[in-house]
């Protein structure tokens, strides 16, 4: 997914390895070998781990239902929660499973299941989050300098057959870690030293690219 929103804006780049760890692609453009080193830059820590333990809910609550009756129940549901919900026993998990279990067979929320929609899909089940983003859900473009310094740190060990080397930065916006509304202090990245000889910043939603340099 997230190298799908980089080919997106250089479909003329040819890739020639995918299976290459640092960095993690190689490829050619205008004649040249290129290495590309792709990564995701974390908006919100604390929600990672919220995130993980959701999705993996989710998983078991769309088995469930696929189980019992996939062409009944198959479509997406976005579900939104009590903010009393708690994740930290698997007591806790089964509990919310099996309120999403009853709140898509109801059609109509139970339990910690503060809200649900769904929208149509021609195969499976699918559950995610519904997602409401806040007017002021910001990503610091220190942590996006950060990054860029991990990275430059680990440069000198990457495969010195290329001719240049990229660093591209995703923001996963269909991850509630990732997204983000607009980047604070922007004009920061343009003073960014490092050796890659491109980088990029890239939004997986309405596909907005920065070039940091």
């Amino acid at each position: 997914m997230l190298l799908n929103s980089f080919m997106h804006h250089f479909p003329e780049v040819k890739f020639e390895d995918l299976t290459c760890e640092s960095p993690d692609f190689i490829a050619k453009f205008n004649n040249k070998k290129i290495g590309i080193e792709l990564t995701e830059v974390i908006n919100h820590l604390e929600m990672k781990k919220v995130e993980s333990n959701l999705n993996k809910i989710f998983r078991q609550a769309e088995i469930l239902l696929e189980q019992e009756d996939t062409t009944k129940y198959r479509g997406v549901y976005f579900l939104e929660f009590h903010s009393s919900i708690r994740l930290d026993t698997l007591e806790n998990h089964q509990e919310i499973i099996h309120n999403i279990y009853k709140s898509i067979k109801r059609g109509k929320p139970a339990g910690n299941v503060k809200s649900i929609r769904k929208s149509s899909h021609r195969r499976n089940v699918f559950i995610t989050y519904e997602y409401n983003m806040g007017l002021f859900d910001e990503l610091c473009s220190e942590k996006i300098v950060e990054l860029i310094e991990k990275k430059n740190e680990k440069f000198p060990y990457y495969d010195t057959s290329v001719d240049e080397c990229w660093l591209v930065i995703v923001s996963d916006m269909n991850s509630i870690a990732s997204r983000y509304t607009f980047i604070r202090d922007k004009e920061h990245l343009q003073q960014v030293k490092s050796p890659f000889h491109k980088i990029f910043h890239i939004e997986n939603l309405c596909g907005n690219i920065t070039s940091i340099k």
